[in-house]
Formats: structure tokens, C-alpha cells, sequence
């Protein structure tokens, strides 16, 4: 492996690490590096706190080896003023000679800048280094910034007999889930809602399982819930109402209740395209990744419109026999591993 490689695949390593606490911002790793090997490494903070670059170069305990040293970093520094200064900034205070970049940042803030400031100021730079890898990192990031809509993951459990749901005959009793998974395959779905900004789910769903849609089988921060009710037929003494996270309700009402301040309805319903309109809403407030997580009317409206990037798709040993058809995916099947007793399988939009 080419040396450039070598400290970038070390970037990439260090910016998963920030997954799911950075948004907005994207998850950077960073590396400096010197004659001797690496002198610092970094990865992007919690939103508000200091950028991979920052952190990478502050791990560095002698400020003058910085003068030969060689700054790794998976997508383009900084050349603003947000919550943090610019990083390019930074980069050339402390002499730094030489940048190697794995992406270039298609923020329109950003966009080639820093790269041009600093070339502007006599820094050697070198891009396209691992760009693939870097950009399948970044997917989040570049899907939000490109197409101007979150990157959305849909997720279901099937039985083997192909089956979502079973009949609403056979439920008794309050509303609860009715299993097709392990708890392997239920911890690592709180896992992926901890690494993601919002989830989304549909009126029946909701009133079938009673979900709270939040990450307590995972360590780190509950979702925003997105509770797709247009006739407001969910009670608000249900769990999706309750305080552990902040909830939007779109719905199709002339009004709504009023709400408790973790609790805001939009009126998106009554758009021509209300799909459209909750994805320019969720641009607008900076929500960069969405996982759909049911029922089948829902995600049937995401894979019929297109508007998904990813499928994560669990088939459980159970079968139900007669039921809730499971959707049908179309796109490239790119991984299938067993989770517990559980088969995963992982699909792109083609």
C-alpha cells in the first residue's frame, strides 16, 4: 500500500468514530504525519466542538514537527466561519506543509475553496487519494449536499415465508410488536437509530406496535421520530409522544392539538406532494440522514418514488403464513451476513 493510502485508511478508521454525533457537520478523520511516523490524529467532535483537523493537530506534543509534516484528512478543510473558524486557518498558522485529501467538499461554503487557499499560500495539496472509500464514508454528507434531501435508509423485517406483519385477526391484546427477529438483530437496529438523524414511520405501525423508536439496547442520542399521520389518528398517550425525543407529526388536518415543546406538527399532508415537501422541510432544518422503518404502505411510497438509498433487510426463521406482504426491493444486492439467527441483507438503489 502506497503511503497516502496507508494514513488515509487510518483517516477513515478514526472518522467512524464520530458517526452519529457530528451532524451537521461530517464525521472527518484526520492524521499528521512526519518522518518518524504519526505525530497526531483526530476525528471530528460533537457538533459545536473542534473540527478532525483541529483535534489531529493539537495531538501533536512538539508544534515545530508540524513544519515537515504532512496533514491526512478525508474530505476538504474548511475555509469558513461556523461554529468553529475556518481549519484551513489553523493549517497554515502552524506552517504545515503539505495537505493530502481524500474528497473535496461539495458544501457550497466550501466547494474547492480551501483547497485554493491553501494552494494560495504555498501548500502543497493532493487530492483523489482514496477518493471512493472517502466518499462512501461521506455518503450522508454528499447525498444531503448534492440532491438537497437527507440519505434514506429503509429498513424491515420479514418472516421466511416472506411475510411484514401477520394478520390484524391474529394480535390480541394492547399494541405491541410482534417479533420476527432476534435481540442481536434488535440491538444492532438501535445501533444504526443512534448513527442516524431521524426515523420515520407510518400511522398503522404506530397504532399496531407502539413503538418508541428510540435507541435504549444502544449507547448515544435517540432520533428525531417522524410520525407520518395524516388523519392524526394516533393517540398522544402513546409511546411516539412521549418526552425521550423530540417528534414531528405530518399530518393533513386544518389544525392540530396543541403541542408540548418536544412536539411540532406540520401541516405537509395538504401539499400536492407532501413526500417532496417533508424532504425540502428536512434540508431546511439540516437533517442529513432518515431511516424508514415502516409499515408496508410507507415504504412501498419510498421504493415507488425511488427516494431511498439504501434497503437493511432482516429475514427472520418464523413464518406467519398468510399476513402483511413484505415489499419487494429492486436495487444491487452489495452484502448478506448472518445477525444471530437472523439473515441481513443489504441493498443500494441502482
Amino acid at each position: 500500500m502506497k503511503i497516502h493510502e496507508f494514513y488515509l485508511s487510518r483517516c477513515l478508521e478514526l472518522a467512524k468514530k464520530g458517526r452519529g454525533s457530528t451532524a451537521p457537520n461530517p464525521s472527518v478523520g484526520a492524521v499528521v504525519a512526519g518522518p518518524g511516523g504519526i505525530l497526531g490524529e483526530g476525528f471530528t467532535s460533537a457538533y459545536g466542538g473542534p473540527h478532525a483537523e483541529v483535534n489531529a493537530i493539537r495531538g501533536v506534543s512538539d508544534p515545530e514537527r508540524l513544519k515537515e509534516a504532512t496533514l491526512y484528512v478525508t474530505l476538504e478543510p474548511c475555509n469558513h466561519h461556523g461554529k468553529t473558524p475556518p481549519c484551513t486557518d489553523l493549517i497554515l498558522q502552524m506552517g504545515i506543509p503539505r495537505v493530502v485529501i481524500g474528497l473535496q467538499d461539495p458544501h457550497a461554503l466550501v466547494d474547492g475553496s480551501g483547497i485554493a487557499r491553501l494552494r494560495g499560500a504555498g501548500c502543497e495539496v493532493i487530492t483523489g487519494v482514496l477518493e471512493g472509500a472517502c466518499a462512501e464514508h461521506h455518503r450522508r454528507f454528499l447525498t444531503f449536499h448534492r440532491e438537497k434531501r437527507p440519505y434514506i435508509i429503509l429498513k424491515w423485517a420479514q418472516t421466511s415465508d416472506g411475510y411484514l406483519a401477520p394478520e390484524p385477526a391474529a394480535r390480541q391484546g394492547e399494541p405491541a410488536p410482534v417479533w420476527i427477529t432476534g435481540p442481536r438483530s434488535r440491538q444492532l437496529v438501535h445501533k444504526w437509530r443512534s448513527e442516524e438523524q431521524a426515523i420515520l414511520v407510518g400511522t398503522q405501525t404506530v397504532l399496531a406496535d407502539n413503538p418508541g423508536l428510540d435507541t435504549r439496547h444502544w449507547h448515544g442520542k435517540n432520533p428525531l421520530r417522524i410520525l407520518w399521520d395524516r388523519q392524526l389518528q394516533v393517540p398522544t398517550d402513546y409511546r411516539i409522544y412521549d418526552n425521550r425525543a423530540e417528534t414531528w407529526v405530518i399530518h393533513g388536518q386544518e389544525s392540530a392539538e396543541k403541542a408540548p415543546a418536544h412536539v411540532t406538527y406540520l401541516a405537509l399532508g395538504r401539499e400536492a406532494d407532501p413526500l417532496g415537501a417533508l424532504m425540502r422541510e428536512l434540508h431546511a432544518r439540516n437533517i442529513q440522514s432518515l431511516i424508514v422503518e415502516g409499515g408496508a404502505r410507507t415504504l412501498e411510497t419510498f421504493l415507488q418514488r425511488r427516494l431511498w438509498d439504501e434497503a437493511r433487510v432482516f429475514t427472520g426463521p418464523v413464518t406467519f403464513g398468510k399476513g402483511l406482504p413484505a415489499p419487494q426491493v429492486k436495487g444491487r444486492l452489495t452484502a448478506t451476513r448472518k445477525v444471530g439467527q437472523d439473515r441481513l441483507d443489504s441493498w443500494r438503489r441502482e
